[in-house]
């Protein structure tokens, strides 16, 4: 029997799945009837029933502090899987959601306990756990994860409220953004994937100086500030899930050129843990090598100060990782090419589809260095990544049906 609940709201992704329950629609009114599907496969007089598997959602954790590139990265990764990631339409106006055809991005923002004035009045932060229902988001994503729609909050960061919840459908891919993906461990054991964005404290500060005192006319000392404001808590609480990633975007200073303050050339480096599943680490020119490259000279186009790769084995916090850096940035990106041609296990479709990919979306910040590539790469690494889990799920009840037909 099934059994139906009723409630009212606006529906951000207007195609629902029928995967585990049906969905009907009568006006802004949502029936859900509570219906288990199972698939019967049939082997001549043998029958199994099969789990919906392979229709569970594939979760991704994107983890870092505001303002170190979370959005361009977002856009960047629903790229690669088609289609512009766009706000739902007919929703909330202020929703952090994004929605494609493939994906589906929600903001951690918006498991914060405490709305703006409430954390002032207590003295605490956004970055500090106590300001975050850890619970609730455990729950939600858990939910997405196995196949069921959820009323997810909205932390409105206009107004600073906390405003009505809005549904999130089951997508193929939940990627969830913010400051805690990797914090709380039952979050972390739900995700398929994870990446850090690791910002150096050099760099983030010279960026920060950029943005804010040119855009918008904060002076230097309020900068420092605000940036002193943050920094216990971000030691605390969001740098140490780095550890935890299975690869780390990390963003330091050049070493092209001396005693640099602008932060405008970086070096950027890749940190890939070797042995997780469905993922294997890109690698320059041959596997499990020490490498240094520079690539400036007659099929790349190099100003001053130049470009360096680099590429080895390594350790990072207690697990075996592979590296690969980038320092410099890129004078001509139909050049990449050149680059691309050298690097293996990138998980492309076709030669050149980095250097398409990175084109495509030539206007995006860090699109001429290593934190648009290697954003790039991991986005086509997480498209692999995706496809090879659905192809295992999909697998698993033929395995099984001919198991049964051998017996």
């Amino acid at each position: 029997m099934a059994v139906s609940s009723a409630s009212t709201f606006q529906t951000l992704n207007p195609t629902p799945t029928k995967t585990h329950s049906e969905l009907r629609f009568n006006q802004n009114q949502l029936v859900h009837y509570g219906k288990t599907t199972t698939t019967t496969c049939r082997c001549r007089r043998i029958s199994i029933s099969c789990s919906a598997e392979e229709d569970k959602t594939v979760v991704i954790g994107l983890a870092a502090d505001s303002g170190c590139g979370k959005s361009t990265f977002m856009r960047r990764l629903t790229s690669v899987f088609g289609g512009a990631a766009e706000p739902p339409k007919g929703g909330n106006p202020d929703s952090n959601t994004l929605i494609s055809d493939t994906t589906t991005v929600i903001c951690l923002d918006d498991y914060h306990s405490l709305d703006r004035t409430g954390r002032k009045e207590k003295g605490v932060t956004a970055l500090d756990p106590r300001a975050n229902d850890f619970d609730l988001m455990y729950e939600q994503v858990k939910a997405i994860k196995e196949g069921t729609a959820v009323e997810k909050p909205i932390y409105n960061h206009v107004t600073g409220l906390l405003d009505p919840p809005e549904l999130i459908n089951p997508p193929k891919i939940l990627v969830i953004e913010g400051l805690h993906p990797m914090y709380d461990a039952r979050v972390r054991e739900l995700l398929d994937f994870s990446i850090y964005l690791d910002i150096s404290n050099e760099v983030k500060f010279a960026w920060k100086i950029q943005r804010d005192m040119a855009e918008r006319g904060h002076s230097l000392e309020s900068i420092k500030a605000s940036i002193e404001a943050r920094k216990s808590d971000f030691d605390a609480y969001i740098d140490p899930q780095k550890q935890h990633a299975d690869a780390v975007i990390e963003v330091l200073p050049t070493q092209l050129i001396p005693d640099d303050d602008e932060g405008k050339v970086l070096r950027v480096r890749l940190i890939m843990k070797e042995e997780v599943q469905y993922f294997n680490p890109v690698y320059l020119f041959d596997e499990g090598s020490t490498i240094s490259w520079i690539p400036c000279g007659r099929k790349l186009t190099c100003s001053y100060p130049g470009i360096k790769f680099a590429y080895g084995p390594d350790t990072y916090y207690g697990h075996e990782v592979s590296v690969l850096e980038m320092d410099g940035q890129f004078d001509r990106l139909d050049e990449l090419i050149y680059i691309e041609s050298h690097l293996s296990n990138i998980s492309t479709k076709f030669y050149g589809e980095v250097t398409q990919q990175m084109l495509k979306h030539a206007d995006f910040p860090g699109s001429n260095n290593g934190t648009g590539l290697f954003q790039t790469i991991i986005g086509l690494k997480i498209r692999d990544l995706y496809e090879q889990i659905t192809t295992t799920r999909t697998a698993a009840p033929l395995e099984a049906t001919k198991g049964l037909r051998n017996a």
